[in-house]
């Protein structure tokens, strides 16, 4: 799964196929904001090997921010994190005990030295980690500062100012 973009700037990881409807909403909200992104499967648990050998490639291949999506005990983001100096935003996804309160806590409680920016349980933080990644590349690509800064603006435009059905 990648993006109609030859570029790409940020990899979406999940731990599982099970996780792509949760990482789709980065995905959707990267395609949106034109971010060429590459979203693959890669488990801590189940191909180690493969894992590694992205992150320890990822920046020479490119890519400048990392999200990673697991549930459970969501080792995804911080053994991404562990082998690479680019930003990783973890993504606590919901599995079928604790309702992805296990994967939020295993990765907003990473120790100190290898930081893993930690977003919300789901769609919703999967949505809000492509944003962030998108204001970090912002930094130095003034074309997507505008676009995303045309973003907030059409949010912010289609937010009513009074309830719907007011009298």
């Amino acid at each position: 799964m990648t993006s109609t973009d030859t570029h790409k700037d940020v990899a979406i990881l999940m731990g599982s196929q099970s996780d792509w409807p949760v990482m789709r909403s980065a995905a959707e909200k990267l395609a949106a904001l034109g971010i060429g992104y590459d979203a693959r499967v890669l488990s801590a648990h189940r191909s180690p090997e493969k894992l590694r050998a992205f992150a320890m490639g990822a920046s020479a291949a490119g890519f400048k921010v990392i999200i990673a999506g697991a549930g459970g005990a969501a080792h995804l983001p911080g053994v991404t994190a562990s082998m690479t100096l680019l930003p990783v935003l973890g993504v606590p996804i919901a599995g079928k005990v604790l309702d992805g309160q296990d994967a939020l806590y295993s990765i907003v409680q990473m120790p100190s030295g290898i930081p893993v920016g930690c977003l919300g349980i789901g769609a919703a933080g999967a949505a809000n980690a492509a944003l962030l990644a998108a204001a970090i590349l912002a930094l130095e690509d003034k074309a997507l500062h505008e676009r995303l800064q045309a973003f907030r603006q059409a949010m912010s435009e289609a937010s009513p100012d009074l309830p719907s059905g007011q009298v």
